[in-house]
């Protein structure tokens, strides 16, 4: 993989007050892994300085939008930037380290997406306990709504052949937190080799939460997608539209 480009999307809300400094230590770390890259920083709709402090950071590719339309919005908005053969998402706070993407590489040999695990056995694993049963408590349920055998989609922490996202971008629905969800289980229907690794991650107060309606919203998500792709077959039939109707 050193002879290949990969892409960073960064998605970035409320972020003013340390963004510059994460996005400086991403870049040392991630140049020491891969030397040829890009980072591209999607300013969400962010109401403070985000916008401002993060094109401060030389090297960064800094885009945006006024109105905040949610993590996937973000990613998905991102990935118009990628000129890379990899793609990566990183989440700005930095509760995983990006030097841990060396430790993808091995997988990458044999798989077309990877994803970071916390439920990995050899994942180091320190945030608060509500949220490792609020994390436990969406991934029975991912399980039992989209019976996907993953332990965990939803890290912030995954590195993807562009060729796979090409196919799965343009299908997904889904703007915020369940976007993962809907990525990893529209790679698995298609057939793609999605593997777990392990990661460490250490929680930052930086004031983000979980909240009862994210919760909730989230389970909606989860119910529409299976909707989508058991009833409506919505997912089968954009792919034929794009693929085979020319």
């Amino acid at each position: 993989m050193k002879d290949k480009k990969i892409s960073i999307i960064i998605p970035v809300y409320k972020a003013e007050g340390f963004i510059v400094k994460n996005l400086i230590e991403m870049k040392e770390a991630i140049a020491k892994v891969f030397p040829n890259h890009e980072i591209i920083a999607v300013i969400d709709g962010s109401p403070d300085g985000s916008y401002k402090q993060a094109s401060k950071v030389s090297g960064i590719k800094v885009v945006g939008y006024k109105k905040n339309m949610g993590k996937g919005h973000a990613l998905q908005y991102g990935f118009k930037f990628v000129t890379g053969d990899y793609v990566t998402f990183i989440d700005c706070d930095m509760d995983i380290h990006p030097q841990q993407l060396k430790n993808f590489i091995p997988y990458m040999t044999t798989a077309d997406m990877v994803i970071g695990s916390k439920r990995h056995p050899f994942s180091k694993i320190n945030y608060p306990f509500i949220r490792k049963v609020l994390s436990r408590g969406f991934q029975l349920y991912t399980w039992l709504i989209l019976g996907m055998n993953l332990r965990d989609t939803q890290t912030g922490l995954k590195l993807i052949k562009k060729e796979v996202l090409d196919i799965i971008m343009p299908m997904i629905l889904v703007k915020r937190y369940a976007f993962d969800a809907e990525l990893c289980f529209l790679a698995h229907k298609h057939g793609f080799r999605i593997v777990e690794a392990p990661i460490s991650i250490e929680y930052q107060f930086n004031g983000s939460n979980v909240k009862g309606g994210t919760i909730f919203t989230m389970a909606l998500s989860l119910l529409a997608i299976r909707y989508r792709y058991s009833i409506l077959h919505y997912y089968q039939k954009e792919y034929q539209k794009a693929r085979f109707n020319k």
